[in-house]
């Protein structure tokens, strides 16, 4: 049966490829050869468009494309209070290619809030659709994961047990802002659980003095502080990834070593699950998945143009269900698009086409 509320059978991560129109117009911007408002106006046209072409395939959840951004996640954390984003040295490596080194640090006390400019993001799709309009927004665990100590300053935080009790009331009021802007679909994207699952990146948190076990847990509080304030009605969901830019990757391995704390001590809703490739390993660690929570199968790749073959996928949805009941279940592509504005190695047309399918098969599956 078909879902009437998030998450839907046939759902999305939330970032679309750029546009044409939209990245010559942020171009000219940076170049200042347009004004802030024209580039709105063009962004507000831009996506405009796409919530229509979401509806038109199919599409119950719409999100903006996170067209108004150039990254998943320093749009939003650099414009929380105490937060400053720069351009520094990249700490975590792509599998053959790497985006800006945009870096983040912590310039003083957080927990206050006051608003953010992505506010106004949602309120816009909202009001272009009378479909489910969906917020993503990166995870709390992205402020720290990839520079620790390094990007909390002592002297604002001697003890770290005050900063992370800092992040979660400082995320609480935001994701409390969206809810109290109508938003009922919110999802934090959380690469760093599935970092966790990766040897190497383990060693590397070792190296700089963390511990790759215990870090789960004290995200895991974080998480459930910032939705510890949503109104009953407010599906809050996951999304976990491997690194998507330009169709690379970062890590790799399967979801056993953080699979009971993601599922049973995180109070979210739904799972987006990257389930693309054999490096995310297969779906035994379903079994730790309540009967009161959803998981979003990400078979469908956002990295190849290729489309898959509905047979395929509906043999690994049967596969998945040895684990955890079909009713539970509903169908993704694994990751965004563009996780950045630089955008996946695909067309346009296959990204819709892949939606498309999305669409059809889980009326296969699910029924209409």
């Amino acid at each position: 049966m078909q879902r009437t509320k998030p998450p839907f059978r046939a759902d999305h991560v939330g970032s679309l490829l750029r546009s044409a129109a939209l990245k010559e117009a942020r171009a000219k911007r940076e170049a200042n050869a347009i004004t802030d408002e024209q580039l709105k106006a063009v962004e507000d046209r831009e996506i405009d468009a796409i919530i229509k072409k979401q509806e038109q395939v199919g599409l119950k959840s719409i999100t903006d494309g996170e067209y108004r951004r150039a990254f998943w996640n320093y749009d939003f954390l650099g414009k929380l209070p105490g937060v400053e984003a720069y351009l520094g040295e990249r700490k975590i490596k792509f599998q053959g290619k790497n985006p800006k080194p945009m870096m983040l640090r912590v310039i003083g006390k957080l927990g206050a809030f006051s608003g953010h400019p992505m506010i106004e993001h949602f309120r816009f799709v909202q009001s272009h659709t009378k479909q489910t309009a969906k917020m993503t927004i990166p995870s709390p665990s992205s402020l720290h994961f990839r520079y620790g100590r390094s990007a909390v300053p002592e002297s604002i935080y001697p003890d770290m047990t005050e900063f992370y009790s800092d992040l979660g009331q400082s995320y609480r009021k935001a994701v409390r802002a969206f809810a109290d802007a109508g938003c009922r679909y919110i999802q934090l994207d959380e690469v760093n659980f599935t970092y966790l699952c990766d040897p190497a990146l383990r060693q590397q948190v070792t190296e700089r003095g963390d511990d790759p076990s215990t870090l789960p847990h004290i995200y895991a509080k974080v998480i459930n502080a910032a939705i510890s304030d949503v109104p009953a009605d407010m599906m809050t969901a996951m999304h976990l990834c491997r690194g998507n830019f330009q169709s690379t990757f970062v890590a790799s391995g399967g979801y056993e070593p953080v699979a009971e704390i993601l599922f049973n001590e995180i109070n979210i809703q739904a799972y987006f699950m990257e389930y693309d490739t054999d490096r995310a390993g297969g779906f035994e660690p379903l079994r730790f998945v309540p009967k009161n929570k959803f998981v979003v199968l990400g078979l469908v790749t956002s990295k190849s143009g290729k489309l898959e073959s509905k047979d395929e996928l509906k043999r690994r949805i049967e596969q998945a269900t040895k684990y955890i009941g079909l009713d539970q279940l509903c169908l993704s592509p694994q990751c965004g698009f563009a996780s950045t504005e630089e955008g996946n190695i695909l067309a346009e047309d296959e990204q819709w086409a892949k939606l498309k399918m999305i669409v059809e098969l889980s009326e296969e599956v699910w029924g209409k």
